[in-house]
């Protein structure tokens, strides 16, 4: 069994890891943690371009997650997972072609103002995905 986790920097992302590193403790399951580097065409633009500056923001991007994240893998089998792209349709590729049971996702990560610029990641996981998908929410 394999366990597709999408993180990011946000609240969420930490709630969704740590329910995805429980369940693939419980099930003895593989767990990946997959972060997706997206840095939107409006921004590139914004950026002028410039390689060294989007390749920079990117770094500190992905940094910042697995500072976060980084530290709820110790002492477990959960796997480190980089890609690019456009993260809902990442994540989903990377579950299927990791033959992936399930995919596990924050409720909200960057928040709303972002969704609505960008889309619900959860949204169109649940929608795209070849396998069940667990929605995690907000305690509270």
């Amino acid at each position: 069994m394999r366990i597709v986790v999408g993180v990011d920097d946000s609240a969420m992302a930490e709630a969704a890891a740590r329910r995805g590193i429980d369940f693939g403790k419980r099930l003895g399951a593989e767990v990946d943690l997959v972060f997706v580097s997206h840095i939107p065409s409006t921004v590139l633009a914004a950026m002028a371009g410039v390689p060294t500056v989007a390749e920079d923001f990117a770094t500190a991007q992905r940094d910042a997650v697995w500072k976060r994240i980084g530290p709820l893998m110790e002492g477990t089998k959960a796997r480190r997972v980089d890609l690019e792209g456009y993260p809902p349709d990442a994540l989903v590729a990377h579950a299927a072609a990791t033959a992936a049971d399930l995919i596990v996702v924050g409720s909200r990560g960057r928040g709303d103002f972002a969704s609505l610029l960008l889309g619900s990641t959860s949204h169109r996981v649940v929608n795209h995905a070849h396998c069940d998908v667990l929605v995690v929410r907000e305690e509270g």
